[in-house]
């Protein structure tokens, strides 16, 4: 079911936001401000550090030489935030402790990256994880998914930008507009002038203030209500711990299978094949390295679910000991969390300014990463295969400044993001609807050897085509029947497990909305399942088209960029039947000559594109290259 909802930049009444206010002190603008500024000083370290001899390599790259923890706790960072920090607590609180359900998904959402993408972009030695899709398909499928990320990433950092700058707004009193201006133009400096390395540093000093900042609140919260078995007990006995929802209904906001199953296609869409976490995979010393960050962020990642589980209980059983103000009740579900901080942290100095830090700490470390990866795929995938020539020093200078275009541009897209409903399902939703689609055209690519370039794009057109009918569709259905603003009712019975549909201008529901039928039903598809919905419609399209129009017959298929899927699970067929099939012995599937099938050079390019027979394998070639490539033509005519 979808959500009514109002605008989140609705604000908090005059009254309320003076009271607020006056919690602030000088103490704590002073922890808020020493955050700004540790973060710009560590980006600025690392651009005046060798300033003059940093090379295009540094700047996107960290020379490859990251290690595992820095790496592990920068992919934790990307996409953990303000929008979580806000969202989680808020959704545990209106709807029960069903969402934590979405750590199941964190298993095969990570496992999976670490032993099939990663291995593929890695030993193609890539920058650009689009640099893929030209050696699979060709350079128009490149460029088209690159010009679906950057749209993805724009429009999603509206979101994170605005987010935070709108929870400074409530507690301060300070100007929202003013406030997205600071975040973003401390956010720019230190990304475009530090690069890759900047930011990677900067997200370990701001995931220790995210987790600070969430702890403090845990801490004091659980202390003012009695104790966590006390905020436990409240919990249980107004229905917020929730069971195992087993119900398949895809149209139902939160079940176990909405949450474990669409959430691993999401985690997919996040850390597999998005831009900003491939390349920070790819920084890292060895492969090895990379696989290890990517299984370090899998308990990292449990521990901030359950903490903003953890505040979303907290906060129902404090405003069930300490009733919520009239103004309260009337604010915007992303401002939930700010009030109950602000009420709770009231008398403790620096507290509140700890936690507005930790909500700023989320939105720069996935602001700079959406930076730093748009320079870098702007760069790789668009100026330099067009000027291959570029000197090192020019292309240093030049990313820089698309860097820094890129700050100005999500400046603007700020407003855009006042325009949406509640933050977390707004920002997932983008997600969902631009990051399934991509998640399929690079699924199409390893997983498929029949699929061609034509298939690919054909594909990737029907996804974008479906995600944005259904997520256009869903805010549209959802804005129109909104319900009027029900007064706020502090004794009312939890929510019914099965109810999704609920008017978020109130805390809680006393109204249930009608089931939609037809259109209106394919529109209430939970949000959390736009990511598979819309990769599977490019796998199915793209294999459509593709055996139309003769598969890969007359092309030359790279074997280096398809994960050999028959022989994986040939090796898992006891000895006696592999003999009887004939299989040899399955080791290094990728480790094909390197010689045959060159990735990308330096100038973004693959060496003889210009040429492409350059790429094309003798026929002895073919015969020697061990079963992987055997078993990956035996795909391709199937």
């Amino acid at each position: 079911m979808s959500v009514g909802v109002t605008p989140s930049a609705s604000l908090p009444p005059a009254s309320d936001t003076s009271t607020v206010k006056s919690a602030f002190s000088l103490v704590d603008y002073v922890v808020f401000i020493l955050l700004l500024v540790l973060s710009l000083a560590i980006g600025l370290y690392h651009a005046f550090h060798g300033w003059g001899r940093h090379t295009i390599g540094q700047l996107q790259m960290a020379d490859r030489q990251m290690s595992c923890l820095p790496v592990a706790l920068s992919l934790l960072a990307t996409f953990q935030s303000a929008v979580a920090i806000l969202g989680i607590p808020s959704e545990v609180y209106l709807y029960g402790t069903q969402y934590w359900f979405l750590g199941c998904s964190y298993f095969l959402g990570l496992l999976i990256p670490a032993h099939i993408f990663i291995p593929i972009f890695y030993r193609l030695h890539l920058t650009s994880a689009y640099e893929y899709l030209e050696l699979r398909f060709n350079k128009t499928v490149r460029v088209c998914g690159t010009m679906t990320f950057i749209f993805q990433m724009v429009i999603y950092m509206g979101v994170v930008l605005y987010a935070p700058s709108l929870a400074l707004n409530a507690v301060t009193g300070f100007d929202l507009w003013l406030s997205v201006l600071t975040l973003g133009i401390v956010c720019t400096l230190y990304t475009a002038l530090g690069g890759l390395k900047a930011v990677i540093w900067t997200d370990v000093f701001q995931t220790l203030v995210m987790f600070l900042g969430q702890l403090a609140v845990i801490i004091v919260g659980s202390i003012k209500v009695g104790g966590l078995g006390r905020v436990w007990d409240l919990a249980s006995q107004h229905g917020r711990i929730s069971g195992i929802e087993l119900d398949p209904d895809p149209f139902v906001r939160y079940t176990f299978w909405t949450l474990t199953v669409g959430g691993t296609f999401m985690m997919l869409s996040l850390y597999g094949v998005n831009q900003a976490q491939v390349q920070r995979y790819l920084s890292s010393r060895t492969e090895k390295t990379a696989i290890l960050s990517c299984y370090s962020v899998f308990p990292c990642q449990q521990v901030v679910l359950c903490m903003g589980c953890l505040i979303g209980l907290v906060m129902f059983a404090y405003y069930k000991e300490y009733p919520m103000s009239t103004q309260q009740a009337g604010a915007a579900p992303d401002q939930f969390v700010l009030y109950f901080v602000m009420d709770l942290l009231k008398g403790l100095p620096g507290l509140p300014g700890l936690f507005v830090a930790c909500l700023f700490s989320g939105s720069l470390s996935t602001i700079s990463s959406a930076f730093n990866s748009l320079a870098t795929v702007t760069m790789e995938d668009l100026i330099r295969p067009l000027f291959p020539h570029f000197s090192e020093v020019r292309a240093t200078m030049l990313s820089r400044i698309l860097a820094f275009g890129y700050g100005l541009l999500c400046l603007g897209m700020a407003y855009v993001s006042s325009q949406m409903g509640p933050v977390l399902q707004a920002a997932l939703s983008i997600f969902g609807m631009v990051g399934g689609p991509l998640l399929g055209l690079f699924c199409l690519g390893m997983f498929f050897p029949c699929a061609n370039p034509s298939g690919a794009i054909v594909g990737l057109l029907a996804g974008l085509i479906m995600a944005f009918w259904i997520g256009i569709g869903s805010i549209v259905t959802r804005i129109g029947s909104s319900l009027a603003p029900l007064p706020f009712n502090g004794s009312s019975s939890s929510l019914p497990s099965n109810l999704s549909t609920v008017t978020m201008t109130t805390l809680m529901p006393s109204t249930i909305l009608p089931r939609p039928t037809g259109l209106q039903h394919l529109y209430s598809l939970s949000y959390l399942w736009y990511s598979a919905h819309n990769s599977t419609t490019v796998i199915v399209v793209g294999l459509i088209v593709s055996l139309l129009t003769g598969g890969m017959r007359g092309r030359t298929l790279n074997p280096r960029t398809i994960y050999p899927v028959l022989p994986r699970l040939l090796a898992l067929l006891p000895v006696s039947c592999q003999k009887r099939l004939h299989c040899k012995s399955y080791s290094q599937d990728l480790s094909e000559d390197t010689a045959v099938f060159p990735e990308k050079m330096n100038n973004g390019m693959l060496k003889g594109s210009r040429d492409r027979e350059a790429l094309a394998v003798p026929e002895e070639v073919r015969v020697h290259q061990g079963s992987s490539s055997t078993f990956i033509l035996q795909e391709t005519s199937l």
